[in-house]
């Protein structure tokens, strides 16, 4: 239990002294054929590529606060990769394997836990995969 609300990778990166990186993001989304909620677990210091994602699973929509607690049972800001209402079809962000251990959301803003990202592929049966923008190349003027 963290002592304050962590509502971003980057305060529960901040809270727990660890690389923002290793920050496992729940985001919800809704696929539009069937109002499936879709979730990716991605790596806090990315950002999903919703078209990579529609390459997956297909069309996607946004998800807002009433869609994610009625379809996973938790609200924005602790949606942890498990233990849903309904079961998602899930995405795992392959970039989270860089990383020994990485921290989930346990269902509150204030609680998290720490697994492996192996750990995470077995508890959701899901496929590792490359759903994120790509990372731009340090500035040759910032070296």
């Amino acid at each position: 239990m963290l002592d304050d609300a962590a509502r971003t990778a980057q305060q529960a990166a901040d809270a727990l002294g660890i690389l923002v990186g290793q920050v496992a993001k729940s985001i919800i989304f809704r696929r539009k054929a069937d109002d499936v909620a879709v979730l990716v677990v991605t790596s806090g210091d990315r950002r999903v590529d919703e078209k990579k994602v529609e390459a997956q699973v297909g069309k996607i929509g946004r998800a807002d606060a009433d869609f994610v607690k009625s379809r996973t049972g938790f609200s924005i800001g602790g949606v942890s990769p498990v233990g849903h209402a309904s079961p998602p079809v899930t995405l795992i962000d392959r970039e989270l394997m860089r990383f020994e251990t990485i921290w989930a959301a346990a269902g509150h803003p204030h609680a998290v836990f720490p697994l492996r990202p192996q750990d995470l592929e077995h508890l959701t049966g899901a496929p590792v995969v490359d759903v994120v923008q790509p990372v731009a190349p340090a500035s040759a003027e910032a070296a």
